[in-house]
């Protein structure tokens, strides 16, 4: 259906399902329809304007033109965390990445874009076409390759670095469990002895007990809500725990060991509700330092402190949510 909708006549649907776009679902196919468009190619055009809107808060301006899938938009990465990562792997010295799970082709745009040669594989050939027809119609077929493999049996060993993010949807629902991801946990624990340079995208719920020693442990929050873990391997990690908080655009970083316990004491002036990816990071203590504040308990994550003042430092620690006590 992607090929349909790249013709003459689909791109014509297309811009007709945007105008419509918002209209009640039976009476913008009717209208479609009308306008002398076969039913499936308005149900198809009609499916992907309701996705294009949904889009717009993960890739901007860029959902517009993207073509889309129900579970690739769920588990695709937002544009400001990919765009992040594919900096931090440009300025650590990768250049040829493989992608291992591409899905409808987030990190692979955002990878090209910050300088890198992609080859993106998927097991799926209608999420390939997807990819594929995102490439191209952003401008990145010259720096994006997309190929359909089982990623099992893709050789990884001649890229600088390599990207799996696992599938972790089926029939609609979320996967939590690593062992059920596709690939399994097996084939992901074995990526950084092949490439030391690996990335693994997890879901926020990740145990920290299936970090390896070595491994840095990143969280990643946007405008309030965890959306994903990131393992990154080898000459990649630089800490063991790592927080980013992305609100408004504006990303602001805590790291530390993920083995802290911080110290309990009496409620103060100000109450701290710290931010979601600060908690799983396990880095609560290190928040506190920042804030000069304490634990209410041992057993929570809120933290009080005798007034909303500066942080110790001035380095990147995320703004938790805090309210005065009156």
């Amino acid at each position: 259906m992607i090929a349909a909708l790249r013709t003459p006549e689909g791109e014509a649907a297309l811009a007709r399902a945007g105008e419509l776009a918002g209209d009640d679902p039976l009476a913008a196919a009717a209208a479609l329809r009308a306008s002398g468009h076969p039913p499936h190619l308005a149900a198809a055009a009609l499916t992907q304007a309701e996705l294009r809107v949904r889009a717009v808060p993960k890739f901007g301006a860029d959902a517009a033109r993207m073509f889309l899938t129900r579970d690739g938009l769920q588990q695709a990465t937002r544009g400001p965390v990919a765009a992040r990562r594919a900096a931090r792997l440009f300025s650590s010295g990768v250049r040829r990445t493989a992608d291992l799970c591409c899905g409808i082709g987030a990190d692979a745009i955002s990878f090209a874009r910050a300088g890198l040669r992609v080859y993106a594989f998927d097991p799926d050939p209608g999420t390939v076409a997807v990819a594929r027809a995102n490439v191209e119609v952003l401008g990145l077929s010259d720096l994006v390759t997309v190929s359909c493999a089982d990623v099992a049996a893709v050789d990884p060993t001649g890229f600088d670095a390599v990207f799996c993010d696992p599938a972790r949807r089926g029939g609609g629902r979320r996967v939590f469990d690593p062992a059920a991801y596709s690939p399994g946990w097996d084939l992901l624990a074995a990526l950084p002895g092949r490439v030391p340079r690996s990335v693994l995208k997890l879901g926020p719920g990740i145990d920290h007990a299936l970090v390896p020693d070595g491994t840095e442990a990143e969280w990643v929050s946007v405008d309030g809500e965890v959306v994903e873990a990131a393992l990154w391997h080898g000459p990649l990690a630089d800490v063991a725990r790592r927080a980013t908080v992305i609100r408004a655009g504006e990303a602001s970083q805590l790291t530390g060991s993920g083995s802290r316990v911080g110290v309990a004491g009496p409620v103060r002036d100000v109450l701290y509700d710290p931010d979601g990816a600060v908690v799983r990071a396990h880095l609560v203590a290190e928040l506190a330092d920042q804030l000069n504040a304490t634990l209410l308990d041992p057993s929570i994550a809120y933290l009080s402190s005798d007034g909303p003042g500066r942080r110790r430092s001035p380095g990147p620690t995320g703004s938790p949510t805090c309210c005065r006590f009156r």
